[in-house]
């Protein structure tokens, strides 16, 4: 699928925008990699060391600082931090809703954007990310790739929608704006 394609239908989507109140503000990247057609989504494994969320799959993204402009610019600069992607090197390809989270308090804002051919993400931050994960976006639109994982939120047991790869269960927040993003772009596959 081309980069169009995907800024294409992200332009007909309104992202809904929620009060940032009490909650840290983030911005992550849906960061896409590889050509057309065999485009990979890049996740980051977080280490163990990270105050929130340790040991789980993420998208390249972070907290606002205050001498970021905007959720966007935060998003572009914690992504080259953790995954060396500079901001030059990625084209935003559109917006998708607001996000949070319940036992770190995020509210998180998930942007669209396509590597630049020549440029791959590598682990910049060591402190922060284990390891990078490529899935290939063909994989995760088969159905087969979808799952229920169970959780147990201070003694109250759900089951959550998340997506496997190989080992690897990608859940919470990430498995949301996954979601989205996948949905947004099923109907459109090349």
């Amino acid at each position: 699928m081309t980069a169009d394609r995907i800024r294409s239908v992200l332009a007909t989507h309104r992202p809904v925008e929620l009060p940032i109140g009490d909650r840290a503000a983030a911005g992550v990247l849906i960061l896409l990699e590889g050509p057309p057609s065999a485009e990979r989504l890049v996740f980051q494994l977080r280490t163990q060391t990270v105050r929130h969320h340790r040991g789980e799959i993420s998208f390249p993204g972070g907290r606002r600082d205050a001498a970021d402009a905007s959720l966007l610019h935060t998003a572009l600069r914690e992504t080259h931090e953790e995954v060396g992607v500079p901001p030059g090197a990625v084209t935003v390809l559109g917006q998708l809703d607001d996000t949070t989270t319940t036992a770190s308090n995020y509210l998180i804002r998930p942007f669209v954007g396509m590597v630049a051919e020549g440029v791959e993400a590598t682990v910049a931050a060591r402190r922060e990310v284990s390891e990078l994960l490529r899935v290939p976006l063909d994989h995760l639109l088969n159905p087969g790739s979808r799952m229920w994982k169970v959780v147990d939120r201070d003694g109250r047991v759900e089951a959550t929608p998340a997506y496997q790869f190989e080992e690897h269960v990608i859940w919470g927040a990430t498995a949301r704006m996954l979601g989205q993003f996948l949905g947004l772009i099923e109907g459109v596959r090349a």
